[in-house]
């Protein structure tokens, strides 16, 4: 699966007739002001996806903090960015890819492939000394048809059959997995079964990817070598999606659990582990 483009790459492609829509998915837990961030600078012809509003339904306990999009307001959101058949999208932000990774999941799930990340996000285009605008974006109106269901996705239920006959990886950081913090869920812990696999880890200190073998090592170590099926969750399913993409670059399919701790925590009858557990 074509994952990743560089920054490089990506330059030459934007002075092309066939140049990728380009969206800016910067977002962070506890900051909100992306928005705000892409206005001050951005890669030059980027449109701004917004995550909460755009590539999440509402949230609510029973469904999770950032639960999928109804694939018809998807579709909307895709065209309003400027999204056409045939032409390809890539997505960044300034974290590594761990939001970007959000709408580069959703694409797929909703049959659009021609999509990738930019490895190393924003930072990897300034290293490379290329030039950055300000303001907003509007382009004209796409076309893309979107269908849900391309990609694989787990329940609550899954997510437990998985952590228990196969394997199911906890991509947030460990001391959440450990239950020795939980900012914004209702309790602490992790699934019963899961194995700690922060997607932190999936990157270099420059914020892009480890080489293919490092990440097949990586998830080798953890039982996730192609050889039993791999599902993957977090809070809310943001950072899950970037560890699918990891796991994509190393040759692996991934199950995405949309609901993640934020629905499992929510449900008194789901089991809570806390600890070392499988990691």
């Amino acid at each position: 699966m074509d994952v990743l483009i560089e920054a490089d790459e990506l330059a030459s492609s934007l002075a092309t007739p066939d140049a990728p829509v380009l969206l800016d998915v910067r977002w962070k837990l506890g900051d909100p002001d992306g928005y705000r961030h892409y206005l001050r600078e951005h890669i030059p012809g980027a449109v701004y996806a917004d995550l909460e509003r755009e590539l999440a339904g509402p949230p609510s306990p029973a469904h999770g903090r950032h639960p999928l999009p109804v694939v018809a307001d998807l579709e909307r959101a895709a065209r309003g960015w400027g999204v056409r058949e045939g032409v390809g999208v890539v997505a960044y932000d300034d974290v590594g890819g761990t939001s970007a990774a959000r709408v580069w999941w959703l694409l797929r799930w909703a049959g659009f492939f021609h999509v990738r990340l930019l490895d190393g996000g924003l930072g990897s285009w300034k290293r490379a000394g290329l030039p950055l605008r300000a303001g907003e974006v509007r382009p004209g109106p796409g076309n893309v048809r979107l269908s849900e269901g391309r990609l694989p996705v787990i329940d609550a239920d899954g997510a437990a059959q998985y952590a228990g006959n196969a394997v199911l990886l906890d991509a947030r950081a460990a001391e959440r997995y450990r239950g020795e913090v939980e900012p914004v869920d209702p309790r602490a812990g992790h699934i019963p079964g899961a194995r700690s696999a922060p997607t932190t880890q999936n990157l270099a200190a420059d914020g892009s990817f480890r080489p293919v073998e490092e990440l097949r090592a990586r998830f080798a170590e953890l039982g996730a070598d192609g050889r039993q099926p791999v599902g993957v969750y977090c809070g809310s399913s943001v950072t899950a999606a970037h560890e699918v993409a990891a796991l994509a670059i190393a040759g692996i399919e991934a199950a995405l659990y949309p609901g993640s701790w934020s629905q499992w925590s929510s449900d008194p009858d789901r089991p809570v582990e806390t600890g070392h557990g499988r990691s």
